[in-house]
């Protein structure tokens, strides 16, 4: 399946309403970016290169001490906490990250799952035969650690307990708006253009709201 613009209402009735919200977000990010222009364009894919950094950092980190716990406790077993909802949290950054990591930069496998959904509605919708759908996970997600994964690799061991502290403190450095931080940006690059999504959480959350107001930042500028 591939995406062809619509109008904005198309095929939404009927969807559950987590399911809409998300693919009005991807409808959003993909509308949005088509129209930048070229310089916009290659502004937001360089403000973006040290967060790409990061998270292949992270993928290696994960896969290096994670991946043969979380591939037998919660896959193979399809057992996994960390998809066992179906509806995850998704910041619009996410979306928008994912999208220029996409080839063409056009996300279809996340339309894909949201428009012919994954058959299992106790499972993550973006959970496909072969895992996950997205290329570059929400990091919500990519940074979720179950109680037996913590215990089992991070607590024996502090020296990797303070590489995953720091990769917390890495984590907040793109998505924590006390300071000008990439998912902000991102936010308010797209509202600049009369875009709005409510995954928009830095200008949407009561929570981050606040944060961004006690550090001196407006609320709808772009951090």
């Amino acid at each position: 399946m591939k995406y062809t613009p619509r109008p904005p209402d198309f095929s939404l009735r009927g969807l559950r309403p987590y399911v809409k919200e998300q693919l009005e977000a991807v409808q959003t990010a993909i509308e949005g970016y088509r129209r930048f222009s070229g310089d916009e364009r290659k502004a937001l894919r360089s403000d973006c290169k040290d967060y790409l950094r990061f998270r292949r950092e992270l993928d290696d980190f994960l896969g290096t001490h994670f991946s043969a716990l979380c591939s037998s406790q919660c896959y193979r077993s399809r057992k996994s906490a960390c998809c066992s909802r179906d509806g995850i949290i998704v910041f619009f950054a996410d979306v928008v990250v994912d999208l220029l990591a996409s080839p063409a930069e056009r996300p279809d496998h996340l339309l894909d799952a949201l428009l012919g959904g994954c058959g299992d509605s106790s499972k993550c919708v973006y959970l496909g035969p072969a895992g996950c759908r997205w290329r570059v996970r929400p990091i919500v997600c990519a940074m979720f650690l179950c109680d037996k994964a913590w215990n089992a690799v991070l607590e024996p061991d502090p020296s990797l307990r303070k590489q995953w502290e720091a990769m917390e403190q890495r984590r907040k450095s793109f998505t924590w708006p006390d300071r000008s931080v990439l998912f902000d940006r991102i936010e308010g690059m797209y509202r600049c253009s009369g875009h709005r999504s409510s995954l928009m959480h830095c200008h949407e959350s009561p929570g981050l709201l606040r944060i961004k107001r006690r550090a001196g930042l407006t609320a709808d500028g772009a951090g």
